[in-house]
């Protein structure tokens, strides 16, 4: 599959060595990194003829598993910022004999039509997003592309405690104070929670139209 290799433009942070991303993120989790994707797909309860979006797909590893547990008859896309990164993803699923719709894509125009999804995951980007207005504005978009009552499930760093937080530079940010721009943006019955990772939460939300 080929890609358009020109860079989109984003107000948000874009990650790029894609070759060494998963090192990295092994390196991080302790190899536990699956782990935590597998937390989030339980999390979303996914069922197997969902359509889901994974934003900010990175190297693709969340939306393989997912397409796994979807099978045939569910459809499993992601879209990433980074040309490289949907290039090095595209290119694992193949390998996995995979049908996954990767392509170049920004969580503040999402490249999909109104009520499409059942299910959009996010793991490890919101906070990447700088600044109130481009947070709000992926989340409306991500309420934009669900389906009536479908769920929204993001996963992001939370440290425990202050000191943590200052060391890590992510003193701002943790899946809780994403609840106001959800409820903003439509999002109902929302939720949070541990992910059984000490610095990882989540929060979940359902999408009313």
């Amino acid at each position: 599959m080929q890609h358009n290799k020109t860079e989109l433009k984003t107000t948000g942070r874009v990650i790029h060595w894609a070759w060494v991303y998963d090192i990295g993120m092994n390196i991080l989790f302790l190899g536990k990194r699956k782990k935590l994707d597998e937390k989030a797909i339980l999390l979303a309860e996914i069922k197997p003829v969902d359509k889901v979006l994974d934003v900010g797909c990175g190297t693709g590893n969340l939306a393989i598993d997912v397409k796994k547990l979807a099978g045939d008859k569910g459809e499993v896309f992601g879209i990433d910022p980074a040309a490289e990164m949907i290039e090095f993803a595209s290119n694992k699923a193949t390998k996995a004999k995979l049908d996954i719709k990767f392509r170049i894509g920004a969580i503040e125009n999402i490249p999909f039509p109104d009520n499409y999804f059942d299910v959009v995951l996010s793991t490890l980007m919101i906070h990447h997003l700088p600044g109130d207005e481009l947070k709000l504005k992926g989340f409306s978009e991500i309420h934009r592309v669900l389906k009536p009552r479908g769920t929204l499930l993001v996963v992001d760093i939370d440290p425990p405690n202050a000191l943590i937080a200052f060391l890590i530079s992510h003193h701002n940010t943790s899946p809780r104070q994403y609840q106001p721009f959800m409820e903003k943006s439509g999002f109902r019955e929302v939720e949070f929670g541990g992910t059984g990772f000490r610095m990882f939460s989540f929060i979940k939300g359902m999408a009313e139209k």
